[in-house]
């Protein structure tokens, strides 16, 4: 089946619906006034980033009927250095809380027990002797709604209460009215009185 005949045709399950594409082709940037022409089509390179993220594959594994990988990797890059995944990552869910009947800015939200994780390369690593694991921990804030609010990954060595600070830091001017954050009791003790 050849890539992209026609908008309907989603050869991938990773590929983003016509609904979903509105939604996200609005916050992408606009071409250059000047310069090149762009000749890659955006929401090519955009399935093609969630295919190497939701896949789990190097981007050097990109199927061929994708632009080339350095392409899709720069494209992905730049819009990660230019903060473009939170700000989609952010109106989505803000999106979500207003169709649910909520304030886009939450009252109350949760600080979930760090966990585990052995994602591939990269990033800080770690040995938690208490809890005998290896790897990176990841500290997250949701709201009500189980939507994230922050996130902090550390490595596994890094005590708990620390990570806590680091995914608790700066919310309140994210989240003015944020008044009350629900944690899990490994986050007790100094990290409380910090907050």
């Amino acid at each position: 089946m050849k890539y992209g005949g026609g908008m309907n045709e989603l050869p991938y399950p990773s590929d983003l619906t016509a609904a979903q594409w509105a939604l996200i082709e609005p916050l992408l940037p606009a071409p250059k006034p000047k310069g090149r022409k762009r000749r890659v089509d955006l929401r090519k390179i955009t399935n093609a980033i969630f295919y190497v993220l939701k896949g789990g594959i190097s981007w050097r594994m990109l199927p061929r009927e994708f632009a080339p990988w350095k392409t899709v990797y720069h494209y992905f890059r730049l819009w990660r250095l230019a903060g473009l995944w939170d700000l989609i990552h952010d109106q989505l869910r803000d999106q979500v809380r207003v169709s649910k009947g909520r304030h886009i800015c939450p009252q109350r939200s949760n600080c979930g027990q760090p966990k585990r994780g052995n994602a591939a390369k990269g990033g800080d690593r770690g040995y938690d002797a208490a809890k005998r694991t290896k790897g990176r921990k990841r500290h997250i804030v949701v709201d009500v709604l189980g939507l994230i609010l922050a996130v902090a990954v550390t490595g596994a060595n890094v005590q708990d209460r620390d990570g806590g600070q680091l995914v608790l830091k700066g919310l309140k001017d994210r989240f003015p009215r944020l008044a009350r954050v629900w944690a899990d009791g490994v986050y007790a003790g100094r990290l409380v009185e910090w907050a």
